[in-house]
Order: structure tokens, then sequence, then C-alpha cells
């Protein structure tokens, strides 16, 4: 985040100042370490600021929260990383966490109160839609996506696990652009192909990847953007869209980027 010249408040220095924000603005591995997703932490920061919400991160002292170890198997990493986790938000007193990924989302919200560690935990969607319906973040109609099409890819931890369904849509109606579903959304949405630690071990024979498979469904809406909420997903998406030499004309957007983009942000 460093190249970015944004000075984003760490809970140790609001702790050390005596103040507590409103918000803990957990990033998530891919949001801090990813050169794609990093944009998406940058767009919904700059959201954040522009709305004048109080809000922190962990720093250097967010680590992953263990998904992808219980994931693959290693139960007992993922309690290491949970509790440690679980110790740092309590030492600060953290109640209301928001953030960017899905996969964080689901653990912090429905595997860490198992380990003690119990908090409101929104996913950054849900978030930008009450922004929305507050008139905290207010849509310029005509703005860059007018005259679009966007179709939006729904991840199966928002949605299939956690009913996040409804929240992505209405944000991405906001804009002044078409929303165009693929044939199988909602409930019944497609795997990007990156779920249960999928996405760090090469694939498993067969006729064809799921991240292409997806991406074929997406294509054939017609849309010009494919809208996603989930770092793993924009991932499988984007090389699904490159191995479809699609990248002039389809481009994959997280959802945050692009209200930071009709706003000007």
């Amino acid at each position: 985040m460093s190249n970015t010249n944004m000075s984003v408040p760490t809970m140790a220095e609001m702790a050390a100042k005596g103040e507590n924000p409103e918000v803990l603005f957990w990033v998530g591995c891919a949001g801090s370490f990813d050169d794609r997703y990093k944009k998406v932490t940058i767009a919904f920061i700059k959201i954040l600021e522009k709305v004048g919400i109080s809000y922190a991160v962990l720093g250097e002292e967010e680590t992953c929260t263990g998904d992808p170890a219980r994931r693959a198997g290693n139960e007992f990493l993922f309690q290491m990383q949970a509790m440690a986790n679980i110790q740092v938000l309590d030492g600060y007193g953290v109640k209301k966490i928001v953030t960017a990924c899905p996969h964080c989302f689901n653990t912090l919200k429905n595997e860490y109160p198992d380990l003690g560690g119990n908090y409101e935990v929104i996913h950054h969607s849900t978030f930008l839609q009450q922004l929305i319906n507050e008139g905290k973040v207010t849509m310029k109609g005509g703005g860059e996506f007018k005259g679009k099409k966007i179709t939006y890819h729904d991840s199966c931890y928002l949605g299939r696990a956690n009913n996040v369904y409804e929240a992505p849509r209405e944000v991405l109606q906001a804009l002044d652009a078409e929303l165009v579903e693929m044939k199988r959304c909602r409930t019944k949405g497609l795997c990007c192909g990156a779920g249960g630690a999928q996405m760090f071990k090469d694939a498993e024979k067969g006729n064809k990847e799921i991240n292409i498979e997806r991406t074929e469904e997406a294509l054939a809406t017609g849309a010009n953007i494919i809208a996603s909420a989930c770092p793993f997903c924009m991932t499988m998406m984007r090389d699904g869209v490159k191995t479809k030499e699609k990248e002039e004309s389809v481009e994959v957007l997280d959802i945050a980027e692009l209200i930071a983009k009709n706003e000007g942000l």
C-alpha cells in the first residue's frame, strides 16, 4: 500500500490515541499482497474516506484467518491462526469487522465463534449497499457505466454459504448500467474453480477447467464487465477472460471498484 500515498490508520495508532474506530477493515491476504486485489483495497478505502466512516486496519498485526489451512485439511494450523487473530481482535475490543473477501468473511463470521471470537462481520457488498441505501454514497446517473452490460458472478462463500445474493446486485443496479444474469446464478451459481483451497494446487484430471466453463457463461451474456466480490473469483475469471483472449473487450472488476469509478474516486 506504500505506493498509493494513502495514510491508512492502524488499530495500534488509534488505541495509542485512546480512540476506537467504528469498523475494523479486515484486508485479507489477497487485499494485502495480490497486486490486482490491492486495487480493490484502495477503492474500498477511498469510499470509506469519502463517506467519513471511522475505520482502521490491523496492519502487520493481521495474519491469515486460517481459511485455506482448514479447507486443505490442516485443522491444527487453522486453530493456531484463528486463536492468534482472536487474541489480537479482543485485545483491541473489536466489535464490527468489514472485509472484501468472502473467505475471510465466512471464517470470521461463522467459524471464529466456536473458538470464542464473536464479532459483527459484514462483507463489503452488504456494507456498500447500506451506504447507498442511507444516501451516504449517491450514485451518479449517466456515469462511466451508462449503456454497459454487467454480469455478476456469485462467490460460493457469499452466496450459497451465507445467502448474500441481493446486496451485490443492488449495488450494481445503482449504477446506470444493465445487469444481465448468467444462466447459473444465485442459489444455482457455479463455483469459479478456486474454492476448497483449489486455488493453491494443480487441477485434477478432467475435460475442462471450471473457470473456463464459468467464463464462457459470463461471455455468453454479452456483458462488457464481469463483476465479482471475491479475490479468488476475480483471479479465476480474469484468467478465463485471458484464455479466451477477450481482455480488450471484457473487464473483470470488483463491486467496490465500480462504485469508486462511478464516483470519480
